[in-house]
């Protein structure tokens, strides 16, 4: 019976309990860490972190992302068919994903100073990004482990790997300050930055440590096969996922550097503009975010899941994974909404010390509906072989957004940006509900007409 009951046991909902779990915990150690860097560093200061985040989204996406993805579905579909996981896929990956963030590494190292000045208009970034620079081939490592676990639906350990990182950064961060004060000194926000690559480093070393247990304790194995075939698959789902990303990641990085400077043809000046800035991005976001711990959790696991079912022909499966999760999606999306949107003010003075984050709390409640939904439609849309049409329709969202960040900034300040992210989250939950339905359709008279 005991058995019995345990083969019953839905790996999503295991597998989401799992990680929603460590996700909380790890949400709120780095929700009272963004509150400690805040009050550490002040508004200006955060705002001036906030801009790193183009460049490491930039990164993630060229040498890491769609490798994470493509070793996830390609695992879950072996192990379906094979009956037994394999690490090839995951060696393959890595092997195309670790160079790739090699080069990432050295270009940002050594064009630190032209980034910072040329592309995120802050001279002060520079000595930021060479210590950023460090943590992305060990967060491509790390990512790489994690797909092949999310694909054999073993959520725990990249769970563990993620709460490894957020306390060895928010531990190694605190450390360094402390050591600073009781030396005379005022700590600089470099030391954020170090703190984020020394906790990429110690997830990288628990992930290395995970497979390499995982591997000794299982049957897993790299096999003796021929590889081509794998590089090819890995790379025909990988490009596509990696340039998509990209694109995307370009069109957030003008987004992100355009608005203090929008800001500041409001009629602010640069510090006011930054500070603005970072209220937003570094206190506001977060908390708006904070539930989407549940929402990502659920999107991770998702896409191997509907990969594995519709690479086996079980459309009942698809269809009823799809329907569960946007059900309970849009119910914690509208509680959300109304909390954020009854307290987001009170919130915002008492964590935040900022009646201005607390206005923009406030205010983004009500794009929590949409934002929860579309992070697991896409991890859907993925599972069923849409990155294409994913990629259009974030293209047409995001330059939604942009022309907001243009012509609706310098004329209605901040909250023309507000605006504008409501309009495109809610384009985007259409757009992606409108392709789920077609394709289901289209799915289902196929299957009654064979």
């Amino acid at each position: 019976m005991v058995y019995m009951k345990q083969k019953n046991r839905h790996p999503l909902i295991i597998g989401t309990l799992i990680l929603t779990l460590t996700g909380l915990v790890s949400r709120v150690i780095g929700f009272f860490y963004r509150i400690y860097l805040s009050r550490l560093f002040g508004e200006e200061g955060m705002g001036i972190y906030q801009l790193l985040s183009p460049v490491l989204a930039l990164s993630f996406s060229l040498t890491a992302a769609g490798y994470q993805t493509a070793i996830s579905k390609f695992v879950a579909e072996r192990s379906a068919k094979e009956r037994s996981p394999s690490l090839r896929p995951m060696l393959v990956g890595m092997s195309i994903s670790l160079p790739l963030s090699l080069l990432c590494c050295a270009v940002i190292f050594f064009f630190s100073d032209f980034i910072a000045v040329h592309l995120l208009l802050e001279p002060r970034c520079a000595s930021m990004l060479k210590i950023l620079s460090f943590s992305v081939p060990l967060g491509a490592v790390h990512s790489c482990v994690n797909g092949y676990f999310y694909g054999i639906k073993k959520a725990g350990l990249p769970a563990f790997s993620q709460l490894t990182e957020q306390l060895t950064r928010v531990g190694c961060v605190y450390a360094i300050s402390a050591y600073a004060f009781s030396r005379g000194m005022v700590p600089t926000i470099n030391v954020a930055v170090l703190g984020l690559a020394a906790g990429e480093f110690f997830s990288m070393i628990v992930s290395i440590a995970s497979i390499y247990c995982c591997s000794l304790k299982s049957r897993a194995a790299s096999g003796c096969g021929p590889l081509l075939p794998i590089y090819g698959s890995i790379l025909g789902m990988a490009l596509p996922l990696t340039a998509n990303r990209i694109v995307l990641n370009l069109l957030q990085s003008v987004e992100s550097v355009s608005i203090p400077a929008k800001l500041r043809a409001y009629g602010y000046d640069t510090s006011t503009a930054l500070s603005v800035y970072g209220v937003l991005t570094g206190m506001a976001m977060p908390l708006i975010f904070f539930p989407n711990a549940l929402t990502n959790s659920v999107a991770v696991l998702l896409l191997p899941l509907i990969s594995e079912s519709y690479a086996l022909g079980d459309l009942r499966a698809v269809k009823q994974s799809a329907l569960k999760t946007i059900k309970y999606c849009c119910i914690l999306g509208f509680l959300c909404m109304c909390g954020f949107s009854l307290f987001g003010k009170q919130v915002g003075v008492l964590l935040f010390d900022s009646p201005l984050a607390g206005h923009f709390i406030a205010t983004l409640g009500f794009i929590c509906p949409f934002m929860y939904l579309d992070t697991t439609l896409s991890s859907i849309l993925q599972g069923l072989g849409m990155a294409g049409r994913i990629f259009i329709m974030n293209v047409i969202c995001l330059l939604l957004r942009l022309a907001f960040v243009f012509f609706a900034i310098p004329t209605f300040g901040i909250t023309g940006y507000l605006w504008g992210m409501l309009a495109s989250q809610l384009v985007q939950s259409v757009l992606y509900l409108g392709c789920l339905y077609l394709f289901l359709r289209r799915a289902e008279k196929e299957n009654a007409s064979l």
